[in-house]
């Protein structure tokens, strides 16, 4: 399924209005996908088990993800979907993989998040976040072993920093300075537990000297601000000097899952947050800077319903597995 006919961007993404509107078109296409995966599909029973969004963190996946080349390995987390997007993964097959359909990226297999595409660089979600953290650590090792000039994007949340395979892959690739870019969406929560409860340092970039390995912070819900720190962190990591850390200061605009209702979450951060959603602030800057008129980024979004519910409906159409493909692509047949 191709992108809204709408809003297109320029040529050269080097300009502020061409990564503005392309990083619009990507950040509202997340926002929808999500939108009626959690709010719609979920509860209408069509897909079952957890389901995680990245609501109020698109900027941090869309300003990364349009600084990656396409050889450039990505280590997604569950609230990063835009990744996939551009990369060009079709939203059908999302939807298809939600829904555990053939048409998803596991072709059935599974019926949740867990998915990647090695053709596209994509290494599949891991549940415990910081256990994608090694293996992008492995990933820039092979990097590094071909002599490329590419390297490894991990990203992970605030809680994932927390774990010991985090230390572990941070170290390893410090020690090997291995070209990889680690990007935490610090949304101030894990799960149920705030930064506050779960470490004592003031922030998650604290920890990175401890290894050698620079860092920054960054507002995660200002895609500009993503994109040049993204264009940072590649350039160390390029010229063989090693790791970087992203600390992307950003707020998770929903529950830790679909089925959390997250009281635990002050009525003020809620407010104070709304008034920051990265994709009203992009689109503010781009009425202000004159680089398309309202009317047009409401064609955008409404081009990217239309093509969303095509997208559902061509998912719903596709066949459930059948149980004759149960290995395959699981066992290595001779």
């Amino acid at each position: 399924m191709s992108a809204p006919a709408v809003l297109q961007p320029e040529t050269d993404m080097h300009t502020d209005r061409g990564l503005a509107l392309q990083a619009l078109r990507y950040m509202a296409t997340m926002r929808e996908v999500e939108d009626r995966i959690e709010r719609k599909l979920y509860r209408q029973g069509k897909i079952v088990g957890g389901v995680y969004v990245g609501r109020g963190q698109e900027a941090i996946s869309v300003g990364v993800g349009l600084s990656a080349t396409p050889d450039d390995v990505l280590c997604p987390s569950h609230r990063d979907l835009a990744l996939f997007l551009i990369r060009g993964v079709d939203p059908r097959q999302i939807f298809a993989q939600y829904m555990g359909r053939v048409g998803g990226l596991t072709r059935g297999k599974d019926g949740n998040m867990h998915m990647g595409d090695i053709s596209r660089r994509i290494v599949s979600i891991i549940s415990a976040m910081a256990a994608s953290v090694p293996v992008a650590a492995g990933a820039a090792l092979a990097l590094k072993y071909r002599g490329t000039q590419n390297i490894a994007y991990c990203f992970f949340g605030d809680g994932a920093t927390s774990r010991g395979d985090w230390h572990e892959g941070l170290n390893f690739a410090a020690v090997q300075k291995l070209p990889v870019v680690y990007v935490c969406n610090n949304n101030q929560y894990a799960y149920s537990t705030p930064l506050t409860k779960q470490m004592a340092c003031a922030n998650v970039s604290d920890r990175a000297p401890g290894y050698g390995i620079p860092a920054e912070i960054v507002d995660g819900n200002d895609v500009f601000a993503v994109h040049r720190a993204a264009q940072r962190a590649a350039g160390h990591a390029r010229s063989g000097a090693g790791p970087y850390l992203i600390e992307c200061k950003t707020f998770r605009m929903t529950g830790h899952s679909a089925h959390d209702a997250a009281e635990y979450v002050p009525q003020s951060l809620w407010d104070e947050w709304k008034e920051k959603d990265p994709i009203t602030r992009l689109e503010k800057k781009i009425l202000e800077k004159r680089w398309a008129k309202r009317e047009e980024i409401a064609r955008l979004h409404a081009g990217i319903r239309q093509e969303v519910d095509a997208a559902i409906e061509w998912a719903e159409k596709s066949p459930y597995p059948d149980a004759s493909e149960l290995l395959d692509g699981v066992y290595e047949r001779s």
